[in-house]
């Protein structure tokens, strides 16, 4: 199976929202969609799952323009699209039909997912009155993070082959956040395809093996996530020692980022600079606690790339 996309292009009026987006998929995981807000991450999301029209590109699976009906796909949207005033449990059991799931089998991994994502209460509570058949709670009975559960549920019934993840993340606390992580490595390990757009930076560098960072509607940094941070080299290095030596680090010309109780975070040229302050600080007696060379995160890539683009 293979995703392409081919130089899909969006404007309004005068206004360009994204321009030329290429990228593909020939293997199973996780994609990054990367940028700041407007950058138009949700917007190509959209036109890659037919929701927006395209001005102009292609989405292609297995060679075939993308659509629901040659490819299952499973979509969390960023924005809460439950309605507001139904059962939970019907509007799973109906968005599981709508992808051919029979109410058996959509019943069968409902409960697994409700036990999976800790839903359970709200989707089997026990009724209050005897003899009274209870009911699920509705959306807007739900906290936010509980509407997000449910939805990633709904993304899910129907075993997707496709799985669009538009920040998944965002504002679960750090308990639901591992469960929904727990569940999406899960997803990785069935070899599904996975778009994942997030701000969430750690996150992708768990997840993502390929990158696309837009700014302002154009791609400015794509490709693998390792060969992308093997290009900078090491040069991010972390030194506890037990005395001060700002003193040594100005001598090295290494830069001083941060400094914090006798713990410096320091730009280097690379390996030759950092292992020259080494040997001198030891050189010097002075009691090296930690010495961590490495490469940059894509934290600190992002921020550059994205800066240099608004800069320009």
């Amino acid at each position: 199976m293979s995703l392409i996309v081919n130089h899909l292009h969006k404007k309004y009026g005068d206004k360009t929202v994204l321009e030329d987006l290429s990228f593909s998929m020939y293997d199973p995981g996780v994609y990054a969609l990367l940028g700041t807000n407007g950058a138009g991450k949700t917007t190509a999301i959209r036109m890659m799952l037919g929701i927006l029209a395209k001005d102009g590109g292609e989405v292609l699976w297995n060679e075939n323009p993308l659509s629901t009906e040659n490819c299952n796909i499973g979509y969390l949207a960023e924005e809460r699209g439950l309605y507001p005033k139904y059962s939970l449990m019907e509007q799973l059991i109906y968005f599981a039909s709508l992808r051919g799931v029979s109410k058996s089998d959509a019943k069968k991994k409902i409960r697994y997912y409700a036990e999976r994502l800790d839903v359970t209460e709200y989707l089997y509570p026990v009724s209050e009155k005897k003899g009274r058949k209870p009911i699920s709670k509705k959306a807007d009975q739900l906290s936010k993070g509980n509407q997000q559960k449910i939805q990633f549920m709904a993304a899910l019934l129907s075993d997707p082959e496709l799985i669009v993840l538009d920040e998944p993340l965002s504002g679960l606390d750090p308990i639901n956040t591992d469960i929904f992580k727990s569940i999406i490595k899960e997803q990785i390990s069935a070899g599904k395809y996975l778009i994942m757009s997030s701000h969430q930076m750690a996150t992708v560098e768990e997840f993502c093996t390929d990158i696309t960072i837009l700014s302002k509607s154009k791609t400015i940094l794509q490709g693998n996530l390792n060969e992308i941070k093997k290009s900078y080299g090491r040069i991010n290095l972390h030194l506890k020692t037990e005395t001060d030596i700002k003193k040594f680090i100005s001598e090295s010309g290494a830069v001083l980022v941060n400094e914090k109780e006798n713990e410096y975070d320091i730009k280097v040229s690379g390996e030759e600079q950092a292992n020259s302050l080494l040997g001198n600080l030891i050189s010097n007696n002075v009691t090296v606690v930690t010495f961590d060379l490495r490469e940059p995160s894509l934290h600190e890539i992002f921020v550059e790339k994205v800066g240099n683009s608004v800069n320009e």
